[in-house]
C-alpha cells in the first residue's frame, strides 16, 4: 500500500520533458526497500555511466531528481518509523503483555476486549495455576489404590479448579492492592491498576469465576464440599497480610497447598492426617521457598510503600532460611510417602527434587529481578518431578 502511495505521488509531481541534459529515472526507486544510499551508488555519475533504459522508458525522461530521491528517504524513513517502539507496544497493550515484555497467546489469540480479563486472572502467566495444582495432584495420586493410575475424572475438575481459583485470586488481589500496584514497577500495568477496568468490572469477574468454580465444587463429595469453601476465607485474606506481618508467604503456603487435604478428601471421603499432614505442611515449606525468592524481586519497591514480606525479612540471611524450609520440605514429603507405604522410585524422585531444590537455592541472584523470576518459574518443574515420582511409587506398590 504505501509503495503505491509513493508511486502515484511520483507521478503526480514529475512531468515528461525533452530536455536532453535532463535525467533519466532509474526503475529501483520504485523499490519501496530500496535505500537512498542504494540508489546513489548505483548512479554516482550518470553522465558518464548512464543507466540502461528498459525499451518502455526509452523516450521518457523525467525532471525534479531531487524530488524523487526526497520521496524514497521519505518512503524509507515512513517504512522504518510505522513498526511501534517497545515502549510504546507496552504502553499502547496491543502487542505487549499488560505488565510489559513479549506478546503472549493473550495478545495473539483472544479478542481485545476479552484481554484485560485474561490478563486479571494471570492466563498469560500459567506458573501460578501450576503451583496450585501440583499438590492437588499429589494428593490425589497418594490417594489412589496400590498399582493403579488416579482418577482422572478428579484430576480433570481439579485442574480447571485449580485455573479459576487462582484467578479469582489474583482478581481479588488485584482490587484491594489497586492503590498499591500503581508504585511498583512491576505492577503498575495491571488491568485494575492502570485504569483498564474499573474495580466494578474486576468485581463482575470475581463473581464469574467463583460460579463457575463452585459448580466444580458441588461435584465433588459433602466432605470435600465444606473444605473446599472454607479455604476461601484463605484466597480473600491474603491479600491483606503484607500490610501486616512479614510472614505473607507463609499465609500464601496455606491457601496454595489446600489443595493436599481437599485431594485426599475427594477421592477417600475422609482425611487421614498421618498422610496429608505432613504433605500440606511440605507444600507449605515448598512455598516459602520460592515466594520468598519471588518477593526479592519487589524488595526496593516494598520498602518504598510500606508493606512487608519475608524477603525483607531474611535480608542478607536469606539463602540460610530458605535452605532450611527446602530441608523441612522434603523431610515433609519423605514422611507423608513413608505413612502412605509407597514404593522406591518416589524416593529416587526426592533425590533429583532436593538436587533441583538447591540448584535454586544455591545460584539464586537474589540482586536480579530475572534471575529471581527464573528460579520461581522453575518450580513447576520441582512439582512435576513429585508428581512423577509419587505416580511411580503408587503404581509399584
Amino acid at each position: 500500500m504505501a509503495s503505491s502511495f509513493i508511486f502515484r505521488t511520483s507521478r503526480r509531481f514529475l512531468k515528461p520533458s525533452s530536455s536532453s541534459s535532463s535525467l533519466s529515472l532509474h526503475p529501483a526507486i520504485f523499490n519501496p526497500l530500496t535505500s537512498a544510499h542504494q540508489f546513489a551508488t548505483q548512479n554516482q555519475n550518470p553522465y558518464l555511466n548512464p543507466p540502461v533504459k528498459p525499451p518502455q522508458l526509452q523516450n521518457y525522461n523525467f525532471e525534479f531528481r531531487k524530488t524523487v530521491g526526497s520521496l524514497s528517504n521519505f518512503h524509507l524513513v515512513a517504512h522504518l518509523s510505522t513498526w511501534p517502539s517497545k515502549e510504546n507496544r507496552n504502553q499502547n497493550g496491543s502487542v505487549g503483555s499488560g505488565g510489559g515484555g513479549d506478546a503472549t497467546w493473550v495478545d495473539l489469540y483472544l479478542p481485545r476486549q476479552v484481554q484485560p480479563y485474561a490478563r486479571l486472572a494471570r492466563l498469560d502467566k500459567p506458573i501460578g495455576t501450576w503451583l496450585l495444582l501440583w499438590p492437588c495432584m499429589w494428593s490425589i495420586t497418594l490417594a489412589a489404590n496400590p498399582g493403579h493410575l488416579p482418577d482422572f475424572k478428579m484430576m480433570t475438575l481439579f485442574g480447571c479448579g485449580a485455573l479459576l481459583l487462582r484467578g479469582a485470586g489474583c482478581t481479588i488481589n488485584d482490587l484491594l492492592d489497586r492503590d498499591i500496584d500503581t508504585m511498583v514497577d512491576r505492577t503498575k500495568l495491571r488491568p485494575v491498576a492502570s485504569g483498564l477496568l474499573t474495580p466494578f468490572q474486576g468485581l463482575c469477574f470475581l463473581g464469574f469465576q467463583l460460579l463457575l468454580g463452585l459448580g466444580i465444587l458441588l461435584q465433588l463429595n459433602n466432605y470435600s464440599r465444606v473444605l473446599g469453601a472454607s479455604s476461601l476465607l484463605l484466597v480473600f485474606s491474603y491479600p491483606l497480610m503484607k500490610r501486616f506481618t512479614f510472614w505473607p508467604q507463609a499465609y500464601l503456603g496455606f491457601t496454595f497447598n489446600w489443595g493436599a487435604l481437599l485431594g485426599w478428601t475427594a477421592v477417600k471421603g475422609s482425611l487421614d492426617p498421618s498422610i496429608v499432614l505432613p504433605l500440606y505442611a511440605s507444600g507449605v515449606f515448598w512455598t516459602l521457598v520460592y515466594d520468598t525468592i519471588y518477593a526479592h524481586q519487589d524488595k526496593e519497591d516494598d520498602l518504598k510503600v510500606g508493606v512487608k514480606s519475608t524477603a525483607l525479612r531474611f535480608g542478607d540471611s536469606t539463602k540460610e532460611w530458605i535452605s532450611g524450609f527446602g530441608i523441612a520440605c522434603l523431610g515433609g514429603l519423605a514422611l507423608s510417602g513413608f505413612n502412605a507405604e509407597i514404593g522406591w522410585p518416589y524416593y529416587a524422585s526426592l533425590a533429583v527434587a532436593s538436587g533441583h531444590l538447591g540448584w535454586q537455592i544455591w545460584t539464586v541472584d537474589l540482586s536480579s529481578r530475572a534471575d529471581c523470576n527464573r528460579k520461581f518459574v522453575s518450580n513447576k518443574w520441582f512439582g512435576a518431578i513429585i508428581f512423577c515420582g509419587i505416580l511411580a511409587g503408587r503404581l509399584s506398590s
